[in-house]
């Protein structure tokens, strides 16, 4: 055995601090050393058949026809097996238009975008051109479960600024504005439509948050990889603010919308130098966004309104559905926003830690949720459920949930009268 294997089989528990710091010691609440440690406890118990309410459906909601033809018709012919780092140029030309098209901004295809292996590896490019370590940078607090880990991985100081709940989520701008007079941030970053709540911020929250960029000069990075899944058709575009062309790096993607996660496509538009950044950051990591599928891009954006206006329907039904099933937990809170597929279940009332919650409906209904932990500190205390599923099989699923929860409530409030 080398001294190297060696070393390490007697020191097992000795990992480097950047990849400590994606771990979130303490998150779980409830003993684990982390919440990765927490997710795998859960996932441990898992039944050998379950329903996993983690992602979209993409059976009952397949990608569209034109995805496979476009694919199919790129991988047959081998002259489009490599590009370079930002894509190929008649792609990136498409993109440019359709994405500048929904953004409302003109994209310079050479200067101003970038295709990644996913709106994950742009997020993680992103960051990581432009956060040192000990950089200041706000994250909205519940957010995508990913980005406090990125930053923490990269040395960054996280301040988390509070969602604020009760009817339309909206972040606490007050609370923001205090952040920013007691620290100098290079970052502001957050998705929206916000993963996990649902919530899409009014016009006037976006504003705000654009006079506070310019007044405090910061950089934002917006995730709108579900800008397109909006109940109403409200929805305003960051990066088309007064003076928010230049400090806007927005994430757009077709993995949910289109069901296109497994072809792992995503885009970042952004300043040059920025591009620049994420094209240094991808050349040493995947090199590129898959070549043949990057031709689906092609057509994204541009043939399916009518194809989307259907799905929104069959996701507006699931979401009256669920909201109808879940109001049986009278304890329970949910309010439905106006994006995404997920319900944001607040079961603050049971005072059970999220990863027992989690545990309990994965071994007695088969259902696996995830628990608010995940997603921020401020989100301990709930349960995310994408709602995107076969109805029927989405329906008896619900009452195994509504029925496992309930038992729970009637087991801590009888607990509690005993103590």
């Amino acid at each position: 055995m080398s001294t190297l294997v060696d070393k390490h089989l007697r020191t097992t528990n000795k990992k480097p601090k950047r990849v400590l710091n994606l771990e979130l010691p303490g998150r779980a609440g409830i003993g684990y050393a982390s919440a990765r440690d927490a997710d795998r406890k859960v996932l441990a118990c898992a039944p050998r058949e379950f329903l996993d309410t983690t992602h979209f459906d993409t059976v009952r909601f397949p990608p569209p026809e034109w995805a496979q033809v476009e694919f199919a018709k790129a991988s047959a012919d081998g002259l489009l097996a490599y590009t370079g780092y930002r894509g190929n140029p008649e792609v990136l030309g498409a993109v440019a238009r359709n994405a500048g098209s929904l953004l409302g901004i003109e994209i310079d295809p050479g200067r101003e975008l970038i295709l990644t292996p996913g709106t994950q590896a742009g997020l993680f490019g992103a960051l990581a051109s432009l956060v040192d370590v000990g950089d200041e940078v706000l994250l909205f607090d519940p957010d995508y479960l990913f980005s406090e880990r990125i930053l923490r991985f990269l040395g960054a100081t996280v301040h988390p600024v509070a969602l604020l709940e009760g009817g339309a989520i909206e972040p606490d701008l007050d609370e923001l504005e205090a952040v920013l007079n007691r620290t100098r941030p290079k970052l502001l970053v957050f998705s929206h439509p916000n993963n996990p709540t649902g919530a899409v911020y009014s016009s006037q929250t976006l504003r705000r948050i654009a006079e506070l960029a310019v007044k405090f000069d910061f950089m934002v990075l917006v995730d709108q990889l579900y800008c397109r899944l909006v109940y109403d058709n409200t929805y305003t575009h960051l990066v088309g603010l007064p003076g928010m062309r230049e400090r806007t790096i927005t994430l757009l993607g077709p993995s949910k919308t289109e069901s296109l996660s497994g072809y792992r496509l995503g885009l970042v538009v952004a300043p040059d130098w920025v591009i620049a950044g994420i094209e240094n950051i991808q050349s040493i990591t995947s090199l590129r966004a898959p070549a043949y599928a990057q031709h689906i891009l092609s057509q994204w954006l541009e043939i399916d309104q009518v194809w989307l206006e259907e799905r929104m329907h069959s996701f507006r039904k699931l979401r009256d559905l669920t909201q109808e099933i879940l109001s049986r937990l009278s304890w329970a809170k949910w309010a439905p926003q106006n994006g995404t597929a997920y319900a944001w279940l607040d079961i603050r009332a049971l005072n059970l830690p999220d990863a027992m919650v989690a545990k309990a409906l994965l071994e007695k209904a088969a259902v696996l949720a995830s628990p608010g932990y995940q997603f921020g500190v401020r989100g301990i205390g709930h349960l995310r459920l994408c709602y995107a599923r076969d109805e029927s099989e989405w329906a008896d699923a619900l009452k195994r949930i509504v029925s496992v929860l309930d038992a729970l409530y009637v087991e801590s409030v009888s607990e509690e009268a005993i103590g």
